[in-house]
C-alpha cells in the first residue's frame, strides 16, 4: 500500500492563532493513533511509517505550527511547549473526540508530547505513547542536576553535557539562522541522512518546506532548552510508555533515560542500534513496534476485571 492510496482526508485544526495541517489515513474504525514529527521535519518523516500501520489502525499525522503547511504567529513564545502540548490535544480532540488516542512521536515531536502526557488526566485522553529520540525535558533536567552515585554515572551525565552541546549554536540567533539559510538545502540535508544514518534514499520524503523549517523552528530551542533543563520541575504521567533507545544518537545518550520509572508509573524500553532518525532508517521496526505496545495495551484495557 502506498501512502497516496491510504490518504482519506485532510483538515486544519485552528488553536491559539495558528492553524495546523492534519491528514488521515487507514482504518477509520481502528484505534486512533496520532504521529507527531519533531525538528526539522514535517508529517512526510512519516511517509515510509503509514502505509506499515493503516490496515489496523486510524492513523493521524500533522504538522506542527510553523512547519510544513501549518502555519503560526512567528514568535519564539508559541514554541514553547505549553503551547505545544496544547496544540497536540487540540488535534486529539478534533480526530478523535472523548476517544483515548495512541501516539509515536521523534524528537521534538516526542518532547512535546511528553509535556502532554505529564498534564493532570492526560491518562483519560492518551492511551499509550510509543517515545524515539526526545524525552521529557523535565526528566532530563532533573537527571542532569541529579548526584551522581559512580564514576559511570557521573560520566554519563558528562557525555549527555557534551552531547547537547549543539543546542548552544542553534539558540545563538542570527549566527544559527544565517547558517541553516544556507547550508540548510534538501539536497545537503538528504546526503547527510544517506552518509550519517545511512537511511535508504527510498524512505526520504523531504519537505519543500524544508529551508524554512530549520530556520523558524530553531525557536523551539530558544523558548525551551535552557528554561526546562536549568530549572526542571516534577513531572509525573500514568500514561503508558514505550521507548525506543537509539543507542547511535549524537544528541540524546541512552543513559539519560535509566531512571525514568520515578516519573512514569508504568515504562518499557527497547534498545536499537541506530542513530537519530529511526523512522527513517528502519520504519519497519518503528511500525512492528508501536503496533505489538498499541496492541498490548489495548488488550489489558478492555480485559475484564
Amino acid at each position: 500500500m502506498t501512502i497516496e492510496k491510504a490518504r482519506d482526508r485532510t483538515r486544519t485544526v485552528r488553536v491559539d492563532g495558528a492553524g495546523l495541517y492534519v491528514q488521515e489515513f487507514g482504518n477509520l474504525d481502528g484505534p486512533v493513533l496520532v504521529l507527531v514529527h519533531g525538528w526539522p521535519d514535517t508529517h512526510h518523516l512519516w511517509d515510509a511509517v503509514v502505509p506499515l500501520l493503516t490496515d489496523k489502525f486510524h492513523v493521524v499525522t500533522y504538522d506542527t505550527r510553523g512547519h510544513g503547511e501549518s502555519f503560526g504567529d512567528g514568535t519564539v513564545t508559541e514554541m514553547k511547549l505549553e503551547q505545544l502540548a496544547a496544540d497536540f490535544m487540540a488535534v486529539v480532540d478534533a480526530v478523535a473526540g472523548s476517544i483515548p488516542v495512541h501516539v509515536l512521536a521523534h524528537d521534538w515531536g516526542s518532547v512535546q508530547v511528553w509535556e502532554a502526557i505529564c498534564e493532570p488526566g492526560a491518562d483519560t485522553r492518551i492511551a499509550s505513547f510509543t517515545s524515539i529520540s526526545g524525552p521529557s525535558l523535565d526528566h532530563m533536567g532533573m537527571w542532569l542536576q541529579s548526584t551522581p552515585k559512580s564514576p559511570k554515572a557521573l560520566w554519563q551525565k558528562l557525555t549527555q553535557l557534551v552531547s547537547g552541546a549543539y543546542t548552544l549554536f542553534f539558540m545563538s540567533g542570527p549566527l544559527s539562522r544565517t547558517f541553516f539559510r544556507i547550508f540548510g538545502r534538501r539536497w545537503i540535508w538528504s546526503l547527510l541522512l544517506r552518509i550519517v544514518e545511512r537511511v535508504d534514499k527510498r524512505n526520504l520524503h523531504i519537505a519543500p518546506t524544508l529551508n524554512r523549517d530549520m530556520v523558524d523552528g530553531l525557536r523551539i530551542y530558544r523558548a525551551n532548552v535552557l528554561q526546562k533543563v536549568l530549572r526542571p520541575t516534577e513531572r509525573y504521567t500514568h500514561v503508558p510508555v514505550h521507548l525506543l533507545v537509539t543507542r547511535r544518537d549524537p544528541a540524546i545518550r541512552p543513559a539519560s533515560f535509566d531512571g525514568i520509572e520515578r516519573w512514569v508509573s508504568r515504562v518499557s524500553r527497547t534498545d536499537v542500534r541506530s542513530g537519530h532518525w529511526l523512522p527513517l532508517k528502519n520504519p519497519a521496526l518503528v511500525a512492528a513496534e508501536t503496533t505489538k505496545f498499541v496492541e498490548r495495551i489495548d488488550r489489558e484495557r478492555t480485559r475484564p476485571r
